[in-house]
């Protein structure tokens, strides 16, 4: 039998943990009580009325079904332009400055693939979302982590950066409001990374998908001047829509660089179904009150999460932005890996280890608040059952 060598670009990367980690559950469930997934932050709440009504109107029609412009339809650029003045307060022109996607998380794989070669480095937040190091490595790019601290309210420290050599550093990726700690950005903050930027000739690519949720006052780094000459952004629907599974994104930033990521991108897919285009374009439009009501209810499954951390004997900063609770794990736990594990074979509760965002995340446990409140209540009764020592003042 023919045997054939992994391709030298796959040889440091990993199957994502979740992959793996999802055949383990679904094991679980064949043997026994169905395990209640607190890890994932894939929303389990449909988009509004009005998108999916769209989206089963337009597709419909006989004359949407074929290969679609590979810079998106123009309605969902517009409406794209249009989400960016009414909410960040941000001009772009929808006919060079924005390329939707298929999910963000193709847009940072084009970003990768467009600007790194073998030998470049490319600042990855520790901690900060696997996918960062994994597309810089398929590039074959070197990753030099920065590390993200709790003291430093989960911010890059600038100064310690400036003292190392960045010669060699092409591509820095920032991620606010942040994802696993849900640190939140300033407009102080941003302006120091695009000083940073333009101080070191580096490209910022700042993934911006979390800024709605839980947060009342979204921002972009788009805002500050003259951040499209050193940086890009990447948004999704994916969070604040409820369209996790329709796989719908944007990239935004000047014309040129968008031009320069179409390069690759138009080799890779043949452009995006156009109902769905135009289903995401109305999504886009929802006024304030979607938002607003999604946060009510991810306010109330939050209080929950919050009670079960409580059994847990965990300690978090209740000011965080987005779909989870980081927290730090009792003492006396080697890491989050080992604490995860205990709890998901004693209670069939699944909580993500830290330690999957980088060597910083290890004393850190990460959960989610896309379950209904019902299954939030089961995964309590089933935790206090747990025999974990439970430490006083454990909000921080």
């Amino acid at each position: 039998m023919n045997t054939f060598a992994l391709a030298r670009r796959l040889q440091g990367t990993e199957e994502y943990y979740f992959s793996k980690k999802l055949r383990e559950i679904e094991h679980l469930n064949q043997t026994g009580v169905q395990v209640i997934n607190l890890g994932i932050g894939s929303p389990d709440l449909p988009p509004h009325p009005d998108v999916i009504t769209t989206l089963a109107k337009e597709a419909a029609r006989p004359d949407v079904h074929g290969y679609q412009s590979y810079r998106g339809a123009k309605a969902l650029r517009e409406a794209i332009a249009a989400f960016y003045r009414q909410w960040y307060q941000v001009e772009l022109n929808p006919e060079s400055e924005i390329l939707p996607l298929m999910g963000s998380k193709e847009g940072i794989v084009h970003i990768s693939m467009t600007y790194l070669d073998e030998g470049d480095e490319v600042l990855v937040p520790d901690p900060g979302y696997p996918t960062y190091r994994a597309a810089s490595q398929l590039a074959d790019a070197v990753c030099r982590n920065y590390t993200l601290r709790e003291d430093q309210g989960w911010l890059p420290d600038f100064e310690s950066l400036s003292r190392q050599d960045l010669s060699k550093v092409k591509l820095m990726w920032l991620n606010y409001p942040h994802m696993p700690t849900g640190a939140l950005p300033t407009q102080e903050f941003f302006e120091r990374c695009v000083a940073f930027a333009r101080r070191y000739g580096i490209l910022l690519c700042h993934d911006n998908p979390y800024s709605f949720i839980l947060n009342d006052q979204p921002m972009s780094l788009l805002s500050v001047d003259g951040a499209k000459e050193v940086a890009l952004e990447l948004n999704s629907l994916s969070k604040s829509a409820n369209m996790a599974g329709w796989r719908v994104g944007m990239l935004c930033g000047k014309a040129d660089r968008i031009n320069d990521v179409l390069r690759f991108k138009s080799n890779m897919d043949s452009g995006m179904f156009l109902p769905l285009q135009l289903a995401a374009a109305q999504a886009l439009s929802l006024p304030a009150s979607w938002y607003a009501g999604l946060n009510e209810t991810y306010k109330r499954r939050r209080e929950k999460v919050w009670a079960l951390l409580d059994q847990l004997g965990c300690a978090w900063n209740p000011r965080q932005a987005g779909l989870f609770v980081w927290a730090r794990i009792p003492a006396g736990w080697s890491d989050g890996f080992v604490f995860s594990d205990a709890v998901l074979h004693q209670t069939r509760v699944f909580i993500t280890p830290g330690g999957i965002f980088g060597q910083q995340g290890l004393p850190y446990v990460r959960l989610s608040f896309c379950q209904p409140e019902p299954v939030l209540d089961e995964a309590l009764q089933r935790i206090r059952h747990m025999h974990i020592p439970i430490p006083e003042n454990t909000r921080i």
